[in-house]
């Protein structure tokens, strides 16, 4: 490593060579920046593939939300650079400027081949006026477009048409499947969550995920939903409510609010980050004003609601056609559509490959290594 900020991967590692050999790239080096917790499992399998291929990752994350945590619970040793500054778009701004400045001194050290990022716009920002190119990796896109600066290369999953992509078509490249596809196939279940949560058998357990209230695109009618959603679930005693926050001050808030649901053991919110898909595994349904976590639990093949009320993206329009996903547009939808039973937990996974993490490492390869033009 040439300095402190070029990062090993080790340890809680989830994913698997996806069965490509060390080529001449040997000397290259790609700079990550994790901006958002959903980006660290998503990126593990990546980082790893890339380094088989002979690649150094240079590897940054943001304080927010729980990315600390689950920098940790991954084991990654990576520099923590910046934190939210919450959901006022003038703060947002500022933010972006002052860590977009926090940036510059290690993409200058360690001068990455490339810079990737799954929407950060900060390394956007640092390595655009560096020179340094960039792959922007999406699957949303209705998030707030980049006005003035540009990545020079776009990667999305090819169910978003390419004419819903606001960039150039010859800069958009795209890959198989949906993002979650690239780290739930190496998922293992692991029963202890339900004994750390302390889940009864009888329970009925529903992992819920408030919305995204600090986030640019957030429309306050996911919220009644929300609110809607804890009322509805919480008239059947049989239900235990694992909600996970996505910052102390959502937690703080949902606390102050279901006092009696805490109290009771009826609502859990764990104290540490847990493993996402492990959770959801093991419970027996979802229901999540957030795409992510719903775009998981489709991938595992648990039922799963959405109360997420942007503007639908592709993925989810996808995932509702095929049934893999229920969207909740009114509150006597839960009554209407939401079941509360106990499913079957298989003790697998069904295996069968999905190639999306070895298109999206092959497309950063090819970037890094100029081969597209």
């Amino acid at each position: 490593m040439r300095s402190a900020e070029v990062c090993t991967v080790e340890g809680n590692q989830r994913a698997s060579n996806p069965g490509v050999t060390a080529s001449s790239s040997r000397g290259r080096r790609v700079w990550i920046d994790l901006d958002n917790s959903p980006h660290v499992p998503f990126f593990a399998p990546i980082i790893e593939a890339l380094k088989a291929r002979g690649y150094e990752i240079v590897l940054t994350a943001r304080d927010a939300f729980q990315v600390k945590e689950l920098v940790d619970l991954y084991q990654f040793d990576c520099k923590i650079i910046g934190h939210h500054y919450g959901r006022h778009k003038i703060l947002k701004l500022l933010g972006l400027l002052i860590r977009a400045l926090q940036l510059a001194p290690i993409a200058l050290r360690n001068r990455p081949d490339l810079a990737v990022a799954h929407g950060s716009r900060a390394m956007l920002t640092t390595a655009t006026a560096l020179g340094i190119p960039t792959l922007h990796i999406g699957d949303y896109e209705h998030a707030t477009g980049w006005v003035i600066i540009h990545p020079t290369w776009v990667l999305v999953p090819d169910v978003i048409p390419i004419e819903n992509v606001r960039e150039p078509a010859n800069r958009v490249l795209r890959y198989p499947g949906i993002k979650e596809d690239v780290y739930v196939p190496t998922f293992r279940p692991n029963s202890s969550i339900r004994r750390l949560l302390q889940l009864s058998d009888d329970d009925i357990v529903v992992t819920v995920r408030p919305p995204a209230s600090e986030a640019h695109y957030h429309n306050p009618l996911s919220d009644e939903l929300f609110d809607a959603t804890i009322k509805f679930l919480s008239r059947n005693p049989q239900v235990k409510i694992v909600l996970l926050p996505r910052n102390q001050r959502q937690s703080e808030a949902i606390a102050k609010t279901w006092p009696q649901l805490l109290a009771a053991g009826r609502m859990i919110i764990p104290l540490h980050a847990v493993d996402g898909l492990n959770l959801i595994w093991f419970s027996d349904l979802v229901i999540s004003g957030g795409g992510t976590m719903n775009r998981e639990a489709a991938a595992l093949g648990v039922p799963v609601y959405s109360i997420f009320r942007g503007k639908t993206g592709s993925v989810d329009i996808y995932l509702s056609a095929t049934g893999r996903l229920v969207m909740i547009e009114k509150a006597e939808d839960l009554s209407a559509k939401v079941r509360l039973v106990q499913r079957d937990h298989p003790e697998a996974l069904d295996s069968a490959q999905r190639p999306a993490l070895k298109a999206i490492v092959d497309h950063i390869v090819a970037v890094a290594e100029r081969r597209y033009s």
